[in-house]
């Protein structure tokens, strides 16, 4: 999505490893990573007698713990199987990256955490990823230090 949407790259300018890479992510460690955090979540954060304290404390866990350690392996993650340095590439986007997260994340796990039920709440993330995802992957090909350059960043689309 971010290829074409985004970037507007068509169909012949297409990185198909680059989608392969976003995908592997996503399916071997994202989708499961957030399915076992969600479970550790429900059992650990507990305050009964006050249930919007309870999500708030799950949100500020899932900002401060799941987020940034995701943010981060993603990155890492990325910079090495495209055969970069993870080190610059977190020095170049991961704070950027961090802050827009903040931006988004927070107010959608709320809700989440209010209104959906458990074992729907990766689903959730899933769908508003579609969009996330686009942004990580855009910032991602971003070259080193790109994103200070671009006053519109994320890009108005």
């Amino acid at each position: 999505m971010a290829q074409q949407f985004v970037e507007r790259r068509g169909a012949r300018a297409h990185d198909l490893t680059r989608t392969a890479r976003m995908a592997a992510y996503g399916g071997f460690v994202f989708g499961p990573a957030a399915t076992l955090w969600y479970g550790v979540l429900q059992r650990s954060i507990r305050i009964p007698s006050r249930p919007n304290v309870e999500i708030l404390a799950r949100v500020a866990a899932d900002q401060c713990v799941f987020a940034s350690t995701n943010l981060f392996v993603f990155l890492s993650t990325m910079a090495v199987l495209e055969g970069g340095d993870p080190r610059k590439k977190l020095e170049s986007t991961y704070v950027e990256a961090l802050k827009k997260n903040w931006m988004v994340w927070p107010v959608v796990q709320f809700t989440n955490f209010k209104f959906v039920p458990l074992e729907h709440r990766v689903l959730v993330v899933n769908v508003v990823s579609l969009g996330w995802n686009c942004y990580l992957s855009y910032l991602n090909s971003m070259p080193s230090g790109a994103h200070i350059a671009n006053a519109t960043y994320p890009p108005d689309v």
